[in-house]
């Protein structure tokens, strides 16, 4: 029975969060920086290719199952862009800021409606290094492109991010909400349905 598992990631945030779900099933989460693993070299083409990098490395290195995720913005608009690229849209060391400002620069002329875009999340769980069946869980958010920031919760695009039936920017919304609704939150959802049978080891 598995009843510890490294986070593939340094963010405290994502630790509480994966604590709080995966702590009802007795399985302590704990951040590879414990063990003074360095980040995976994002190669892959996709989320799902970077998060299984990202798992595979935890897991090599710890000797213990890792889990891992990566996610990002797509706007229809430019192709799916940001996409992987969404935490370096604007440059290596790109401040949340900085890739904002950009994407409202190349987005300045377009209406409303053609402003559409989604938040897309990856979670991957590997048992071990050498996992061939990864679980893999996906959580997509749908929205659209304010032409101006909106509120102080979250990060990264959240300020930008309109969920249309609600006339909120991701932003906009308390913490208990946005969980429930972002891409994140579905793909912890759906997480938790299926890891049971891949913690019987």
């Amino acid at each position: 029975m598995i009843n510890k598992i490294v986070l593939a990631s340094g963010n405290k945030g994502k630790l509480r969060e994966f604590n709080q779900v995966l702590g009802q099933m007795d399985v302590e989460v704990v951040p590879q920086s414990d063990f003074n693993v360095s980040d995976a070299d994002e190669t892959g083409l996709s989320f799902v290719e970077n998060a299984i990098l990202k798992a595979r490395h935890a897991a090599q290195i710890t000797g213990l199952p890792a889990l891992a995720d990566d996610s990002g913005l797509e706007v229809d608009a430019l192709q799916g862009a940001p996409g992987i690229y969404s935490a370096r849209f604007s440059g290596p060391d790109a401040s949340d800021a900085d890739n904002n400002a950009k994407l409202l620069e190349l987005l300045k002329d377009l209406p409303a409606e053609k402003r559409t875009a989604r938040f897309r999340c990856l979670l991957v769980f590997m048992r071990h290094a050498e996992d061939p069946t990864p679980l893999i869980c996906q959580g997509t958010w749908e929205g659209q492109i304010l032409t101006e920031a909106r509120g102080d919760n979250g990060f990264g695009y959240d300020p930008l991010f309109l969920i249309p039936d609600l006339d909120k920017a991701s932003a906009q919304l308390p913490p208990e909400q946005k969980n429930v609704l972002s891409h994140r939150g579905q793909a912890v959802t759906e997480l938790i349905s299926r890891i049971k049978p891949y913690l019987q080891v």
